[in-house]
C-alpha cells in the first residue's frame, strides 16, 4: 500500500513539476485498476493545489480533471460530493485554473451518482462565478455541453431554478460567435422551449440573444475540418425561433423587416421560418401583423427574381392561411380568415381580369396557394374568383386570352387535399360545375392546340373530384376525346394530352369508355383508307397509319378497370388475328404496336381477379393459339407468310405474356404453368381457342420446323415469369427437352430462346442435389461440344452455357465458378473469342424477358460488383499474358464489365484499369471502341484525378475516333470530346487549337446526328478561355 502511495506521489510530481502530460494516463489506469482512489489522488495533490503559484495549482487541477474524464463512471456519491465542493471552490480561483475546473465539472455532470440538488448547486456557482464569454472557445463549449448533459439527466432540478436558469443561460451565450458553439447553444435554447422550462420575464431576452443571429450568414472556410454548414445553423436556429408562440410578438416584426432585405438568402430564410412557425401559432398571435405580413408576401411573389423565393412565399401564404383557418369563431370575435382573405382578394382578383398583363400569374399563384390551405379558405376564394373567370372566358374571343384564362382556371380546379378537409366535404367547385363543363367542352372543340391541351388538364382535374362530372358530362367528354384521337390532322402534343386524359378518366369512370370510345376506336382500326388518286395516296396512307397508332395507344391507356380491359383486349387480339389471316392489310409494325399495347394493359390494369381471369382465360390462350396457327401454317400457296411468325412479333408477344403471368395469383399461375408445359411437351391443345390443330404437335422436338421451334419463346414467357413458389410440372423432362433443342437447333432465335427458358427455370429451382445434377449434366454436354473442333453446334452450346452461367451467377450459386472459368478460357479461342467477350456484357446487364426481379427471378443484390471484384484481376492478368492477336477479346470483355458497373464503382476501379481502357480505344474492333466510349463519357463529365493525368492520351485517341467508319463510334467519341471541355481549364487549354482543327472534319460529316454532336463539342472548346466563356 505504501508502494502504491509512493507511486502516486511520484506520478503527481512528474505531471505537475516535470510537465509530463502522459503521466495523467498512468494515474487514470491506476484508479481504474484499484491501485488508488480519486480521494487519494486529491490528497497526493495537496501541495500542488495549495501552492502560491497559479500555474502549479492549475497543473494540479488539470491532472485531477483529466483523470476524472476517464474514471467518472466509477465514482461513489460521497466522492462526487467532495469533488463538487472542491471544484466549486476553485471557480473563484485564478483565471488560468478555470478551464480545468470546467472540465472537471463537465465530467462530474455525467456521473450517475450525482447527489440530488447537485445540479442546482453546480449551475448557481457557474452562473455566479464564471463569465463564459471571456473564456476560450473550448471552455465555452465545455460549459454548453455541461448544460446539455444536465438537461438530459437532471431536468426536474433545473426546472426548479425557474426563470433563473434561463437568465443564466442567456448571460452565458450572449455574444457567442463560434459556429460550433452556436449549434450547442441553439440546442439548449430549443430544449428550454420544447421541454417547458419557465422563461418568465426573460422570454424577450432569450429571443433577443438567439434572434440576433437571424438570418444566418455563414460561409465555412475552405477545407473546414469541422464540417459545419450554413444549412445546419439555419435549421438549428429556426427550431428555436419557431418553437413557441411566445416569440410571435418579437419574431413577426423581425421577419417583416428582413423580407425588405436585398439579400436573397435572407428572404428565403425569413419565409421558411415564417412557414415553420404557423403550425404552433394561433390566430391571436397573428392578428396585428396580418397587413404587414401580406404586404411582404405579395411583394415577394409579385416582384421576385428567384423561383426559390417565390415558392417559399407561396408556401408561407398557405401556412399562414391554414393557421387562421384553425380559429374557432364566436359571436363576438372577428373572423380573421375572412379579413385576411379580403386583403388577398383585394390585391389579386382584379389582375385576373387582365390576361395580357404579367401580374395575372403571380396573382393566380397567390390565390391558389390560399385555396390549398383549408376547406373554408378554398370555398371563400373559389366563390370570389370563379364567377369572374368564367364570365371572362365566355366574353373574350381571342384564343390567346381564352387560353390564359383557362390555364388560370386550371389552377383553381386542381384537386386540393387539405389537413382540415374530409372525404364527405362538398367541393367548392360544385356551384360552378355546369359552367366549367361547358367551358371544357367548348375548349376541346376549338382549333387551338394549346387550348385543347389545357382543356384536357382541366377535364382530368374535374374527373378526380366527387360530383363535378355527371354521367352525361363524362359521355360528352368521351365523345370529344374520341374525336380528337380520330382527327386526321391531329397535333402530336394534343394527341398525347388526350390519351393521358382518357386514361385518367377511364380509371375513374369506365362505363362511358366501354360504350362509346372503344367501339369507335375499333371501327377506325379496322377501317380501310378510301381510294384516292396517286398524288394523295401516300399522304393519306401516312395519315391513316398515324390515326391507327393513336387508336391502339388509346386502347392501352384506357384499359385500367377490368370492364374496359374485357372490351379493349379483344380488339387488340383481333388485330393480330386479322393480320394472321390476311383479311386486312396490317403490317408487321401494326402487329407489334398491338402487342405493345397489350403489354401496357398488362402493366397498368388494376390487379383484380377479373383482370387476372381475362388474361388467363382469354388473352394468353388467344396469343398462343394465333402463334401456333401461324407456326403450323408455314407459307401458303401464294407464298404469303403470316406476320406472326416474324421474330420481332414473337418478341413483342413475350412481354405481354410474361407481364401478365408475373401478376397472376398462385392458383391461376399454377394452371398456366401446367397448360404451357402440357402444350409444349405433349401437344395438349385442349385449352386453346381453336381445336383444328393436327394431333401430336411436337414443338420442342428436333424434327419441328423453325417456325414451330421458335415458339419456345412463348413457353419461356409463361413459365419463367411465375413466382418461385409455383411448381413447374414435369420440370426434369422439360429441362431435358430444352437442353436438346438449344444444343441441336440450327435456328438462332429458337436455340437462344430455348437457352433462356432453360436458364430461367434453373435460376428458380431450389438449391440441392437435383439442381446440381442438372447443371453438371449441362456443363458436361456443353464442354464436349465446345472442346470438339469439328462440332457443328459450338455456337448453340456456347449460347446455352452463357445463359446458364448468368442464371447461376445472379443467385450466387457456387457452380457458376466453373462456368465462368470456361468462359475465360474461350476468350483466347479463335472461333468463339469475340462471342465470349460479348458474353460478359450479357452477364453484367439486365435482360428484359428473363432473369430479372420483376419476373420473380432469384437475383441477389450487387452481383455485378461481386463478379467484377472476383474476376477483373484475372482478366487483366490474362490480357497481359495473351498473344497480341488475342488481346482484343480481353479488352472487349473488360470494357463490357466496366461499362455495366455503377458509376461510383467505376470511379473507384478506374485508376487501375485506365491504361487498358485507353488501349481499348485503339482496338480495331468497333464494338470494343463503342463500349469503352460509353463507359468513359459519363466519367469525363466529372473527371477523377486519374483521368486528368491521362489527358494527352485521351485527346489523341478520341480525336482519332471522330473519323471512324462507324457512325455510332463517331457520335460517342464527339460526346467524349465535348466532356473533355469540362476538365480544369488550365489542363485543357494547351489542347484547344488542336481539338478545334480536328473538329473541322466532323462538322461536314454526311450524317446529321454526327454534325450536331460536332457543333456542340466545337462550341464548348471554342469558348474555352474567352471572356464570359467557360
Amino acid at each position: 500500500m505504501a508502494a502504491d502511495s509512493a507511486l502516486l506521489v511520484s506520478l503527481v510530481e512528474e505531471f505537475v513539476s516535470g510537465l509530463q502530460d502522459s503521466k495523467a494516463d498512468d494515474v487514470a489506469e491506476g484508479v481504474k485498476a484499484g491501485q488508488f482512489t480519486i480521494l487519494q489522488l486529491v490528497e497526493a495533490l495537496g501541495l500542488s493545489l495549495t501552492s502560491s503559484q497559479p500555474h502549479t495549482r492549475a497543473r494540479g487541477v488539470q491532472l485531477l480533471s483529466q483523470v476524472l474524464q476517464e474514471c467518472y463512471g466509477d465514482l461513489s456519491e460521497r466522492e462526487v460530493e467532495v469533488l463538487l465542493a472542491f471544484f466549486e471552490n476553485r471557480l473563484k480561483d485564478h483565471h488560468v485554473i478555470t478551464p480545468h475546473v470546467l472540465q472537471g465539472l463537465k465530467s462530474l455532470s455525467k456521473c450517475t451518482t450525482l447527489p440530488p440538488g447537485s445540479a442546482v448547486f453546480m449551475l448557481r456557482s457557474l452562473f455566479q462565478d464564471v463569465h463564459v464569454q471571456s473564456l476560450m472557445m473550448a471552455e465555452r463549449a465545455c460549459v454548453y455541453n455541461m448544460l446539455i448533459t444536465l438537461m438530459e439527466s437532471r431536468e426536474a432540478e433545473l426546472k426548479s431554478l425557474g426563470a433563473d436558469f434561463v437568465f443564466g443561460f442567456v448571460q452565458s451565450m450572449d455574444g457567442e460567435r463560434d459556429p460550433r458553439n452556436l449549434l450547442l447553444t441553439f440546442q439548449i435554447a430549443k430544449n428550454i422551449i420544447q421541454r417547458g422550462y419557465d422563461m418568465g420575464k426573460f422570454t424577450e431576452e432569450l429571443f433577443e440573444v438567439t434572434s440576433c443571429y437571424f438570418p444566418i450568414d455563414f460561409s465555412p472556410p475552405p477545407n473546414d475540418p469541422h464540417g459545419i454548414t450554413q444549412d445546419e445553423l439555419i435549421k438549428a436556429l429556426r427550431a428555436v425561433l419557431s418553437g413557441t408562440p411566445l416569440f410571435a410578438e418579437f419574431l413577426l416584426p423581425l421577419i417583416i423587416e428582413k423580407l425588405d432585405s436585398d439579400v436573397q438568402s435572407a428572404k428565403l430564410d425569413s419565409l421558411q421560418t415564417l412557414t415553420a412557425c404557423m403550425p404552433l401559432y394561433e390566430h391571436r398571435n397573428l392578428a396585428e401583423f396580418l397587413p404587414g405580413l401580406w404586404n411582404s408576401l405579395r411583394t415577394e411573389v409579385f416582384q421576385t427574381t428567384s423561383e426559390k423565393v417565390e415558392r417559399a412565399g407561396l408556401a408561407a401564404l398557405a401556412a399562414l392561411t391554414s393557421c387562421l383557418s384553425r380559429s374557432v369563431l364566436s359571436s363576438d370575435s372577428e373572423d380573421l380568415l375572412s379579413t385576411f382573405l379580403d386583403l388577398v382578394l383585394a390585391d389579386c382578383q382584379h389582375h385576373l381580369s387582365e390576361p395580357d398583363l404579367k401580374l395575372v400569374w403571380p396573382s393566380a399563384k397567390l390565390l391558389q396557394s390560399a385555396c390549398t390551405a383549408s376547406y373554408r379558405a378554398n370555398h371563400i376564394v373559389t366563390a370570389a374568383v370563379l364567377p369572374s373567370l368564367i364570365e371572362q372566358y365566355n366574353t373574350r374571343k381571342e384564343s390567346s386570352h381564352r387560353r390564359t384564362i383557362l390555364e388560370v382556371l386550371q389552377r383553381f380546379v386542381q384537386p386540393v387535399k387539405t389537413s382540415q378537409s374530409a372525404e364527405e366535404d362538398e367541393s367548392a367547385l360544385l356551384p360552378f360545375r355546369e359552367s366549367l363543363c361547358t367551358i371544357v367542352s367548348s375548349a376541346l372543340s376549338e382549333n387551338s392546340p394549346a387550348l385543347q391541351i389545357t382543356a384536357t388538364s382541366v377535364l382530368t382535374a374535374l374527373g378526380q373530384q366527387k360530383g363535378l362530372l355527371l354521367e352525361s358530362d363524362v359521355e360528352l367528354a368521351v365523345d370529344h376525346l374520341t374525336a380528337l384521337i380520330l382527327a386526321k390532322e391531329a397535333d402530336d402534343k394534343v394527341s398525347l394530352a388526350v390519351v393521358e386524359c382518357a386514361g385518367a378518366l377511364a380509371s375513374l369512370r369506365p362505363a362511358a369508355f366501354v360504350t362509346k370510345m372503344v367501339p369507335k376506336l375499333k371501327d377506325e382500326i379496322f377501317s380501310e383508307p378510301m381510294a384516292q388518286d396517286d398524288s394523295c395516296e401516300q399522304s393519306k396512307e401516312i395519315s391513316h397509319h398515324a390515326v391507327h397508332q393513336r387508336c391502339v395507344s388509346a386502347l392501352a391507356a384506357v384499359s385500367i378497370q377490368p370492364s374496359v380491359v374485357q372490351e379493349s383486349a379483344p380488339v387488340l387480339l383481333e388485330v393480330l388475328s386479322t393480320a394472321h389471316t390476311g383479311s386486312t392489310n396490317f403490317s408487321v409494325k401494326d402487329v407489334v404496336s398491338a402487342c405493345q399495347s397489350l403489354q401496357r394493359t398488362a402493366e397498368r390494369a388494376l390487379d383484380t381477379e377479373e383482370t387476372a381471369r381475362c388474361f388467363h382465360d382469354v388473352i394468353i390462350p388467344r396469343l398462343l393459339t394465333l402463334a401456333l396457327q401461324a407456326a403450323l401454317q408455314g407459307e401458303g400457296s401464294s407464298g404469303r407468310r403470316s406476320p406472326l411468325v416474324e421474330e420481332v412479333v414473337l418478341s413483342a408477344m413475350v412481354p405481354v405474356i410474361s407481364t401478365a403471368c408475373a401478376r397472376l395469383q398462385p392458383t391461376l399461375a399454377s394452371q398456366t404453368a401446367s397448360r404451357a408445359v402440357s402444350l409444349f411437351l405433349d401437344g395438349d391443345v385442349s385449352f386453346l381457342c381453336d381445336n383444328s390443330f393436327p394431333p401430336h404437335i411436337q414443338l420442342l422436338k428436333q424434327g419441328a420446323s423453325w417456325s414451330q421451334s421458335q415458339t419456345v419463346c412463348l413457353l419461356m414467357a409463361c413459365v419463367c415469369s411465375l413466382p418461385r413458389s409455383v411448381d413447374v410440372p414435369q420440370i426434369d423432362r422439360l429441362l431435358s427437352e430444352l437442353e436438346e433443342l438449344s444444343c441441336t437447333s440450327t435456328h438462332p432465335f429458337s436455340y437462344t430462346s430455348a437457352a433462356k427458358c432453360y436458364a430461367g427455370l434453373v435460376n428458380k429451382r431450389p438449391q440441392g442435389e437435383a439442381l446440381d445434377s442438372v447443371v453438371q449434366r449441362t456443363v458436361k454436354r456443353v464442354g464436349c461440344e465446345l472442346d470438339s473442333p469439328s462440332s457443328a453446334f459450338q455456337t448453340q452450346a456456347f449460347t446455352l452455357m452463357l445463359w446458364v452461367t448468368k442464371a447461376l451467377l445472379v443467385r450466387y450459386h457456387p457452380l457458376s465458378t466453373a462456368l465462368i472459368d470456361k468462359l475465360f478460357s474461350l476468350l483466347s479461342d479463335s472461333e468463339l473469342g469475340l462471342l465470349a467477350a460479348d458474353g460478359f456484357s450479357l452477364l453484367m446487364s439486365d435482360c428484359p424477358d428473363v432473369l430479372n426481379r420483376d419476373l420473380h427471378a432469384d437475383v441477389r443484390i450487387m452481383y455485378r460488383q461481386r463478379f467484377f471484384t472476383e474476376n477483373s484481376a484475372k482478366l487483366v492478368q490474362s490480357f497481359n499474358s495473351a498473344p497480341q492477336e488475342k488481346k482484343s477479346s480481353y479488352l472487349k470483355a473488360l470494357s463490357h464489365m466496366v461499362n455495366n458497373l455503377p458509376k461510383q464503382v467505376q470511379l473507384t476501379e478506374l485508376p487501375g484499369l485506365l491504361s487498358l481502357l485507353l488501349e481499348a480505344l485503339s482496338a480495331s474492333d468497333e464494338g470494343v471502341q463503342l463500349s469503352t466510349l460509353s463507359c468513359l463519357q459519363p466519367l469525363l463529365l466529372e473527371p477523377p484525378p486519374a483521368l486528368v493525368r491521362q489527358l494527352e492520351a485521351l485527346v489523341t485517341r478520341l480525336l482519332a475516333l471522330t473519323s471512324s467508319k462507324t457512325m455510332n463510334v463517331r457520335i460517342a467519341s464527339l460526346r467524349c470530346v465535348y466532356a473533355l471541355s469540362h476538365f480544369p481549364e488550365h489542363e485543357v487549354m494547351p489542347f484547344r487549337a488542336r481539338v478545334l482543327r480536328a473538329l473541322a472534319k466532323p462538322l461536314d460529316d454526311k450524317k446529321r446526328l454526327v454534325r450536331n454532336e460536332a457543333v456542340q463539342a466545337r462550341g464548348e472548346w471554342f469558348m474555352l478561355g474567352s471572356p464570359g466563356g467557360k
